[in-house]
C-alpha cells in the first residue's frame, strides 16, 4: 500500500490505523482529512494531542483521568462518598454519568484480571480501591465491570478482598447482554441495572 503513497502519508495512515476501532479505510479517510486542514488547524490538532498526553493522569483518589490532583467528581461536594461504583475504564464513568441516576463516586480499574493476556491483580488499580475502602466511610461498593468472563472474575476477586472490611459489595443486575460493553448500553438499561443490583 505504501509503495504508491508519499512515505509521510503512509506513516500518518498507519498511525490512525493503530487506533482501536479504526480500520484501513477509516484510517485513510482520517489521514486525508488531516491533510485538508489548514496549517493552523493541524497545529491545534497536534497540540491538543500533546497537551492531553502531557497533562492527563490518574486521579489520586479514584484513578479516573484528570488534569488536576482530583477529578471533578471526587472534588464535588454533591457526591455521595459512601458509595463507590467500580468500573473497568474511564469511558464507563461517562456512560454512567449520562444516566443522571447515580450520585455516588467511582473507582476506575483500568482493565480487568485476564491471565491469558498476562494481566494480574497488580496490573490494575485494585490496591488503590482496597486502601480507599479500608480508610472508612464507605458503606457500599458496586461492581460494574462488564458482563464478560474477565469482568466476572475481577468482580468476584475484589468482593473477596473487600468483604472482611465490612462493606456491602453488590453487582449490577444486567439487563445488558452477557459479553456486551457498558459504553454501548443505553441510559435506561444502565439505570435499571443500577437499581436492580445484587449483593455479591
Amino acid at each position: 500500500m505504501a509503495g504508491f503513497q508519499a512515505p509521510s502519508l503512509a506513516r500518518l495512515i498507519d498511525q490512525f490505523n493503530r487506533l482501536p476501532g479504526i480500520g484501513a479505510k477509516s484510517a485513510q479517510r482520517l489521514a486525508y482529512h488531516v491533510l485538508n486542514m489548514s496549517r493552523d488547524e493541524a497545529l491545534q490538532f497536534s497540540q491538543a494531542i500533546m497537551d492531553a498526553h502531557d497533562n492527563i493522569h490518574k486521579c489520586e483518589r479514584c484513578c479516573n483521568l484528570t488534569d488536576d490532583k482530583l477529578c471533578p467528581i471526587c472534588k464535588s461536594t454533591k457526591r455521595d462518598n459512601s458509595t463507590i461504583c467500580v468500573v473497568e475504564e474511564p469511558k464507563d464513568v461517562v456512560a454512567f454519568e449520562k444516566t443522571q441516576e447515580y450520585s455516588g463516586v467511582y473507582h476506575v480499574l483500568h482493565g480487568v484480571i485476564s491471565p491469558l493476556n498476562g494481566i494480574g491483580p497488580d496490573q490494575i488499580s485494585i490496591k488503590e480501591l482496597v486502601k480507599r475502602v479500608s480508610e472508612g466511610g464507605v458503606s457500599e461498593v458496586i461492581m460494574a465491570t462488564n458482563a464478560t468472563a474477565e469482568g466476572e472474575t475481577t468482580a468476584i476477586y475484589i468482593s473477596r478482598l473487600l468483604k472482611p472490611l465490612g462493606v456491602k459489595v453488590t453487582r449490577l443486575a444486567y439487563g445488558i447482554p452477557v459479553g456486551a460493553d457498558l459504553e454501548y448500553a443505553d441510559e435506561v438499561t444502565l439505570a435499571r441495572a443500577l437499581e436492580g443490583r445484587n449483593e455479591l
